[in-house]
């Protein structure tokens, strides 16, 4: 066997490799490692980003967002009468003004929409990685795992933040176009002005960023956890659909209160003249508390998990 084809494992053979090294100019430190090596520097948040932004299935989310306001414009445009404008529940009242088309809009895709785009940031995130087989190569690179995983959480949760944001403001936009900027109606009859609906809508988009919490730390366990990207987003929207079939059965009394999904819509609590901060508050807690748990969880699995894809 040639001496290039040689796997050197003995001191000698050690010392002749930093000295090829050193002739090419790159010190090699006691442990191994290149001098000048600095793990900030690898996998940097904006290139990270950028790489996701790049990818169809990022374009084809926002993309899809921003034509929904257009899609449920036209059904009413072209689907319904003005007899029951302002009577009834959000469905009723969505095109009384713009606030009230944003309400009805977060009211329709807050329970599957929204969250489905959580878990597909976050439940992507490192199981798409593993399944393209390049999770090892980031590693070997190196990337501290710790610095991975942060690096990856914190694009899918600025990628969801985003979304969760975007609708809403294009919901906004073409309420104000075609419905105008009037008073935001809620069911029960409260009215609160156009200043006022826009301060609730920052505070719903804040809310919903919490409350969806629960499902990215639990979408980013399972992508941890399989190398399989589907595997990981469907398992988060089954637990979610799972938890909103449970907290419609009255049998359970207070158990649904520890449900993940039993707070959702407490956001509409904002459409009022006196707001009740209950709910919003123990909803906020709740996904906290589970997003908290979920996340440790995975933080846990990376760090002792063999990485072999």
């Amino acid at each position: 066997m040639s001496t290039d084809h040689q796997v050197h494992t003995d001191p000698a053979a050690i010392d002749e490799l930093e000295q090829a090294a050193s002739h090419e100019h790159l010190a090699v430190a006691p442990d191994g490692s290149v001098v000048g090596y600095r793990s900030g520097r690898t996998l940097r948040l904006r290139v990270e980003l950028a790489r996701q932004l790049r990818r169809r299935r990022t374009q084809l989310v926002f993309g899809f967002l921003v034509l929904l306001p257009f899609i449920l414009w036209a059904a009413f445009e072209f689907g319904t009468s003005d007899g029951a404008r302002r009577s009834g529940g959000f469905v009723d009242l969505a095109t009384a003004s713009a606030p009230n088309f944003v309400v009805f809009t977060l009211f329709a895709s807050g329970s599957f929409l929204l969250p489905v785009i959580v878990a597909l940031f976050f439940g992507d995130t490192v199981a798409s990685e593993a399944s393209w087989s390049s999770l090892k190569y980031l590693l070997a690179m190196p990337i501290q795992r710790h610095r991975l995983m942060r690096q990856k959480t914190l694009t899918s949760g600025l990628l969801a933040l985003s979304a969760i944001t975007l609708l809403p403001l294009v919901a906004l936009l073409v309420g104000m176009l075609f419905y105008g900027t009037g008073e935001a109606v809620s069911p029960t009859g409260d009215a609160i002005s156009f200043g006022d609906s826009m301060i609730a809508l920052v505070l719903t988009i804040c809310y919903l960023a919490i409350h969806l919490s629960w499902m990215a730390g639990l979408a980013l366990f399972l992508s941890v956890s399989t190398d399989a990207p589907l595997g990981a987003v469907g398992g988060t929207v089954l637990v979610s659909i799972l938890s909103q079939i449970l907290d419609q059965i009255t049998a359970l009394e207070n158990l649904r209160n520890y449900l993940p999904t039993h707070y959702g819509l407490a956001w509409s609590d904002l459409i009022s003249s006196d707001p009740d901060w209950t709910n919003l508050t123990s909803g906020a807690f709740s996904a906290v508390v589970y997003a908290a748990i979920f996340g440790l969880l995975a933080w846990r699995r990376f760090q002792t998990k063999d990485i072999t894809s």
